[in-house]
């Protein structure tokens, strides 16, 4: 007779892991839900990456703020919160969610974070993705959810970025290859993303468990209040897979 199966759950203790968590526009709240589990399991990374929504999320919890608060502060997030029009290369112009950051993030900067923290912008005047892991949290991770056409560019040491999925939407550019990586991937509803299946598809690498939550409600600006239900669903399907036997890509 065969062993059983590993689960995720003996995986994730089996030794140190990363958490990565994949761009997907306002799917902070699915990110925000999966992240709750790890929380409430004890299961915590050695260090956490992330692009757009994934390094929103990756660098809050990692900034000291507990999920309880992420969840509190996401609930009550209103469209007012972040929506400034201004003249520029984007419909918004960040003010809003620069100070909003302020107020939730624990820490200023990635030096002063509970584990090291790396996010992923696409940087124009290179037209390449571009790691950064020092100095100030807050332009960083507004330069990593830039999304392009909705937020201006963000200056970050004096060089413009926008969202960091434009090239990176896994947030796996700054994981080592040889890296066990826990890796949230959110699927997209892009149709030119969805042809480009380089950008939208699960990214396979050795050591590492996907976790692909389907059924996930569709956040919008305009359609906030369908976030505790993204936050929920992924919470229940995190606490299912953790003890269910799992593949890893070898």
């Amino acid at each position: 007779m065969s062993p059983p199966a590993q689960t995720l759950r003996q995986w994730l203790t089996e030794g140190p892991f990363t958490l990565t968590l994949s761009s997907g526009f306002f799917g902070f709240f699915a990110h925000a839900g999966f992240v709750s589990v790890l929380e409430d399991e004890g299961l915590i990374p050695a260090q956490s990456t992330g692009s757009s929504a994934g390094a929103l999320v990756a660098a809050l919890w990692a900034s000291g703020r507990s999920v309880g608060d992420l969840r509190d502060a996401l609930f009550t997030l209103e469209k007012s919160d972040f929506w400034d029009p201004g003249v520029g290369a984007g419909l918004l112009k960040g003010e809003l969610f620069a100070s909003t950051l302020d107020a939730l993030l624990g820490v200023p900067s990635f030096e002063e974070c509970r584990w090291p923290i790396a996010v992923s912008v696409f940087e124009l005047s290179r037209l390449r993705t571009r790691i950064i892991d020092k100095g100030p949290l807050n332009p960083a991770i507004r330069a990593s959810c830039a999304f392009p056409g909705l937020f201006h560019p963000v200056r970050v040491d004096g060089r413009l970025a926008i969202d960091g999925g434009v090239l990176d939407r896994s947030g796996l550019a700054a994981v080592p290859a040889d890296t066990r990586v826990l890796y949230h991937h959110l699927s997209t509803s892009s149709k030119v993303r969805r042809h480009l299946r380089r950008l939208s598809g699960v990214p396979r690498r050795p050591g590492m468990c996907p976790i692909i939550i389907d059924g996930l409600p569709k956040v919008r600006p305009n359609h906030l209040e369908r976030g505790p239900k993204a936050f929920k669903h992924a919470r229940e399907q995190m606490l299912r897979a953790l003890d269910a036997p799992i593949g890893i890509v070898s």
